[in-house]
Formats: structure tokens, sequence, C-alpha cells
């Protein structure tokens, strides 16, 4: 009587075991997913599940079955796909694009049904810019890049200005996916370098950088003299005043006084022990060839005589003359000067 009890009790937990893997309680768990092409893959029953029989299918195509420790697989995955006949596990080497889908495995011993998908990606390759051209004048022109790859399957598109992302703004286009960047009237400030990354979840690639060269100016000129800010300056002082200008390629400078063009060009002009005929206004030229703009800036200078110098010193100091001369006599008596008696 007892031991059909005990019988009676394994053919209940025997069909409830049937009945649990039968409701899906067996998942199948990718190894890699998304894969890349040429990954292998490993699809695993979860949890562990000794099948004695069943078969793997991609959809609605059969790929290997299984009964004991014997298996066929059809030709198409003859060489790639292979059940580890105790855990039922499928292993699928050299995975192609074609072998993403829904994976079904089917077992009638024990009674079950589990399925999981794969997706398969084709990894990016060969990053590639195409500039319309590389010369360009501010604001006159606009660029356009357009990037391409050689192969890469479900790829995402990525600009980049040097370390920085690019993104969509007035001046900003991003077009067909991403694909193409048009900057519109271009700026100093667009000179790159421009690189495209793209990516898919299993690789990335970034192009060789694009940089422009742009010219512009000449613009936001500066004028010092002697490194200061100051205009004036004593007769006899040397003077050394240094010009600049934002411009590209670099403005050719030249100086001017009174209007009048001096023969010098650079960014210095030195002046050495002026005088006050030298006083005046000097001006800075600067011309860029390639965009044939021209700009200038004008420094008054005023070049005076010190307060405390030639006739000026002597009208100071004169006066005192006599009172120093009268004070060294006193102090020169024998009893030091220290009191005068008639």
């Amino acid at each position: 009587m007892e031991k059909k009890s005990e019988g009676t009790l394994a053919i209940i937990l025997l069909a409830l075991i049937q009945g649990f893997l039968a409701s899906n309680a067996v998942e199948v768990q990718p190894s890699i997913n998304p894969a890349a092409v040429g990954d292998t893959v490993t699809l695993s029953l979860s949890p562990p599940a000794a099948l004695k029989s069943g078969s793997w299918a991609l959809g609605e195509s059969l790929i290997l079955t299984w009964l004991g420790d014997q298996q066929a697989v059809i030709p198409s995955h003859s060489g790639r796909a292979v059940v580890n006949i105790l855990t039922g596990a499928l292993t699928l080497n050299s995975v192609t694009m074609a072998d993403s889908g829904v994976y079904v495995v089917q077992s009638s011993d024990p009674q079950l049904r589990a399925n999981a998908s794969i997706t398969v990606l084709d990894p990016i390759s060969n990053v590639t810019l195409q500039a319309n051209q590389t010369d360009f004048m501010e604001f006159n022109s606009s660029a356009v890049i357009a990037c391409s790859i050689s192969s890469g399957s479900s790829p995402s598109f990525l600009w980049l200005n040097g370390s920085s992302e690019v993104t969509a703004s007035d001046r900003v286009q991003l077009t067909d996916g991403n694909t193409t960047l048009t900057i519109v009237n271009v700026t100093r400030y667009d000179q790159g370098p421009f690189r495209c990354h793209v990516f898919n979840a299993v690789s990335n690639g970034t192009s060789d950088p694009v940089n422009f060269t742009i010219s512009y100016g000449p613009d936001n000129m500066a004028l010092t003299v002697n490194g200061q800010n100051t205009t004036s300056f004593s007769v006899g002082s040397n003077l050394t005043m240094l010009c600049s200008a934002q411009s590209s390629p670099p403005a050719q400078l030249q100086w001017a006084f009174r209007g009048e063009v001096v023969n010098t060009t650079g960014p210095l002009l030195g002046l050495y022990s002026v005088t006050e005929d030298q006083s005046g206004p000097y001006s800075c030229l600067a011309f860029n060839n390639h965009t044939n703009m021209n700009s200038n800036i004008t420094s008054h200078i005023t070049i005076a005589k010190s307060p405390f110098s030639g006739t000026e010193q002597q009208a100071v100091h004169g006066p005192l003359l006599p009172l120093l001369l009268l004070v060294g006599f006193l102090f020169s008596l024998p009893d030091g000067g220290g009191s005068f008696s008639p």
C-alpha cells in the first residue's frame, strides 16, 4: 500500500514538473545579444533541463533535432549548429545577419516550449568624410560634409568639432539621418577639426578629421605704446609701438604719421629720443589680400618736456643757491655754527 502511494506521488510530481516546464517557466538566454557577424552565440535553457529529445528552429525553419545522443542538423546549418544533448543548449558558430530572429526550442520529454530573439549586426567599418570644399571666405560660403561607411547595420551618426558634439542650430543643419553636416555662412570659429563618429550596438568607428581654412579680417585691431595704455611721453623717450589685428591669412601692416604713410611695415614702429614735433596721430593700417578688406587704428601721441627739465629746473633751484651757501658757511665756523654774534 505504501509503495502504491509513493508511485502515485512520483507520477504527480512528474506531471507537475512537466506542467511547470510547459508553462514557459524555462527561458532561453542568449550568451550575446545583439551579436556581431562572425560571433559564436549559445542559447541556453534557464534553469537547465535534461531533455531526452527535442528540436531547435529559427521561426518556422527547422535547424536541428536530437534523440538521446543522436542529432541531425539540416544542411543550411551544417557545421555551424550543435546542441548539447545534456542541457539542450544550442550553439551557433560564425553567425550572419540571416541568423537574426526568434529561436524556438521544443521537447516532448519532458514537455516544454520556449523561445528567445537574437539580433546579429554587421560591424561598422571604414568611416569616411567628403567635403564640398575646404577653403572658405568668412560669412560668404556654406560648408557641406557627408559621412559614409563601407559596412555596418543600423548605424547611428554623431558629429564632433574637436572634442565637442555638433548640434543643430540656425547655422548648423544635420540631414539625411545625420549623415550630412551643413554649416551656413561659415565663420572663423568653424575651422574644425570635424569628425564623424558612427556606431551600432556591437561596434563603432570614427573618421579622419577634416579642417577648414577660413579667410577673415583684418579686424579687432589693437595698438599699444611701450606696452602701456598711456599716450603721453617726455621729450627724449624711446617709444615702441605694437600693432595687432585678427586676420587670416595674417594682415599686411603699414604705419602712417599725421595721415602720411611712413617707410615702416610690420607690427613694430620704433621712435628714439623723441621730440615735441613728433607729437600727433600715429596710425596702423592693415590689409588682407585674400579678403581684400582693410582696417586701421589710430593713437594720438603727446610728447612734452618734463616739468623739471632745462631752464625750469634753474628757476626752481636758483633762489635756493645763496641760502645753501650760507648754511654751508655757518657750519664751517670753528664752533660748528651753532650761534652767530656780532
